[in-house]
Parts: C-alpha cells; sequence; structure tokens
C-alpha cells in the first residue's frame, strides 16, 4: 500500500510536465524514481520534488515558445500591429483635430490650447507605421511603433507622483501601442497583412476608423451652441451631443456600423488567426476593465480630495501584471482548443477510414 501511495504521488508531480513528454517517458521516469525510493516511503523527497516541478516547468516553457513558431501566430501579429496602428493613428488625429476646432458648446473666452508638437508627432508617426506596413517594410514599422512607445513613456512617466489619474488613465492606451510594437516585431513575409487581408477587408480597417473620427469631429462641430436662455434642449450620449434625438442615433448608428465593419473584417479571417487576434487584443481589454471598474473609486476620491492619493503596491502590481496574465491565460485556452479539435478531428478521420461492419 506504502508504494501505492508514492506511485501515486509521483504521478501527481510528472503531471508537470507536457503531456507530450509524459506519453513517451512518464513510466521510464516512474520506474527510475520508485526504484530509488527507501523501504517504506511514503512521499518524495524534497529534492525529487524541486528537480521534477522545475524541470517539467521548464520543459512547459519550451513547448510553449514552441507554439509561438507557428505561421498562424506570425498572420495574427502581421493583422494585428496594423490594426493597432490604425486605431492609435484615429487616436492621435481625433486628439489633434479637438485641438484645432473649436465646439460651439464651448462658453465664450473658452477655446482649444492649439496642438502641440507632440500632437503632430503622434500623427506622423502612427501615419508612417501604418505606410510602412502596408509597403511591407516591417522593421521600419516596428522602429517607429517602439519609439512611439519609449517617447509615450517618456512624457506620461514623470506625471506618476503628481498626476497619477491621467497615468493610470492613459496606461490602456500605452498597452495597445506595446502589443502593436510587439506584433510588428514578429518576422513576416513581405505585405502579408495585404494578401491575409484583401482588398475589401483591408478597406474596412482602414477606412472604418477615420470614418468614426470624421463623425466624432462632425458632432463636435455641429453640437448645440452654448447659451444661457432657458429651453435649450440637449440630447447626450456618451459625450454625443445632439440638438435632437433622431440626429443624435444617426451618429450612433454611423459610429457602431464603422465599428461593426473592422469587426467583421477580422471575424472572417481563419479561425487560427482570428483567435490568436483576440489573445493579443486581450489584455488591452482586460486592462482597460481593470482601470474602468476596480479603480473607479480611486479615482473618484482622488478627484474630490483635491490633491493626488498614490496607488499601494498591491494596485500596482495588479495593474502591472493583468496584461501578461491574460495574454497567457488567452494562449493557454487557444492550444488546448486547437489540440482538442485535433483530437476529435483525428478521431472522425479514424471512423471514416474504418471498415464497413467492423
Amino acid at each position: 500500500m506504502n508504494s501505492d501511495d508514492l506511485e501515486r504521488r509521483y504521478r501527481r508531480l510528472l503531471a508537470v510536465y507536457p503531456w507530450e513528454h509524459r506519453r513517451v517517458y512518464e513510466d521510464e521516469m516512474l520506474a527510475v524514481l520508485l526504484a530509488g525510493a527507501r523501504p517504506g516511503q511514503r512521499r518524495p523527497a524534497a529534492a525529487d520534488v524541486r528537480n521534477l516541478v522545475g524541470a517539467g516547468l521548464r520543459a512547459r516553457l519550451r513547448v510553449g515558445a514552441r507554439g509561438f513558431t507557428e505561421p498562424s501566430w506570425a498572420d495574427a501579429a502581421t493583422v494585428t500591429g496594423l490594426l493597432v496602428g490604425v486605431v492609435l493613428l484615429a487616436f492621435a488625429s481625433k486628439t489633434l483635430l479637438d485641438q484645432l476646432v473649436r465646439a460651439p458648446g464651448l462658453p465664450p473666452g473658452f477655446a482649444p490650447r492649439g496642438p502641440d508638437l507632440v500632437d503632430w508627432l503622434r500623427v506622423a508617426g502612427w501615419a508612417g507605421v501604418c505606410a510602412a506596413v502596408l509597403v511591407g517594410w516591417r522593421w521600419l514599422a516596428a522602429g517607429l511603433a517602439w519609439a512611439g512607445v519609449l517617447g509615450w513613456g517618456a512624457l506620461v512617466a514623470p506625471q506618476t507622483s503628481g498626476n497619477p489619474t491621467y497615468v493610470v488613465d492613459m496606461l490602456p492606451q500605452l498597452a495597445l501601442a506595446v502589443v502593436g510594437a510587439a506584433a510588428l516585431t514578429v518576422p513576416a513575409q513581405r505585405r502579408r497583412a495585404i494578401a491575409l487581408l484583401g482588398v475589401r477587408r483591408l478597406l474596412a480597417l482602414v477606412l472604418a476608423p477615420a470614418a468614426m473620427v470624421a463623425l466624432l469631429v462632425m458632432n463636435r462641430v455641429g453640437s448645440p451652441t452654448f447659451s444661457f436662455v432657458d429651453g435649450v434642449s440637449y440630447q447626450v450620449f456618451y459625450g454625443l451631443e445632439a440638438s435632437s434625438e433622431v440626429v443624435l442615433w444617426l451618429y450612433v448608428a454611423g459610429l457602431a456600423a464603422a465599428a461593426s465593419a473592422m469587426v467583421i473584417a477580422v471575424a472572417t479571417l481563419t479561425p487560427e488567426v482570428r483567435r490568436r487576434i483576440v489573445v493579443l487584443l486581450l489584455p488591452v481589454a482586460t486592462l482597460a476593465l481593470v482601470v474602468d471598474r476596480a479603480l473607479a473609486g480611486w479615482v473618484t476620491s482622488t478627484m474630490n480630495m483635491g490633491h493626488a492619493i498614490p496607488l499601494v503596491p498591491a494596485q500596482w502590481a495588479m495593474l502591472v501584471l493583468v496584461a501578461p496574465v491574460t495574454f497567457l491565460a488567452g494562449a493557454l485556452l487557444v492550444r488546448r482548443r486547437e489540440e482538442a479539435l485535433r483530437m476529435v478531428a483525428l478521431g472522425r478521420n479514424a471512423d471514416r477510414e474504418q471498415p464497413m461492419g467492423q
């Protein structure tokens, strides 16, 4: 009975190894471990636990790293890099236009400060990233994207102590830029993005964000004029303003149609590429959700207290770790799902090849 307990515990430790490794070597490793056990031993020795767990985790990392070399990851990175570049170009263009165009709803004497050099550089930089991806100059695109990340970090990081709410609010956009730069760093064939997307999907990804920016600027220019006169009617929906409900919902419908075009363009790619694009972008969405939900109370308190409330180490750890943990979990789920699908396909093929009547 003691031998059975020891064998069962060793098998639990060997579960740390990837299943491919266990399928070939588990019985041999188990035989060696049991042969080296002391008479009456019921638990694995501490040295055996350290060696098995350490070697198993290293083996899993090696297998996981090989998984990221699959062509589907490179294809997903290609599309993600272009998608992120287009989205960040839209954000930068919206910020620039907000500084150039005065909204009628602003009180007299209030006007945009005007764009500065950073606003122009952001637009030029992300426009250069998109152009380089489409032309096929991938390393130039990656270099510009990483330069944008480093410049953004250099501008935002000094405000951590004085204006932490601004820094935290900017983290999702910074994370999106990091994802785009990392995706563009993955080697791929020249002009692979165009080959994967085709003309229609490419136009949807490029023109839809531009249409959304145009609609937002139109809404800003056409917003109700500021007035102290009673009876002025405003229709507001998440920052959109209009003097009538019909006009407001037309803006919403236009933005929804543009966003749907982008989603459809990605959703119609092959399942392998589509899943990996979701995995690459999911950390940004998770970080944005954490900032919006988990830190909502901290943001409100900081704004009402009149001075900066520093984040505690646990909050910083959450902000730093949520993105990589989400990515690794997503990659693991995608791998397990595809392994399950492969096993199902193998079973179906075996059933088809089996002769009738057997």
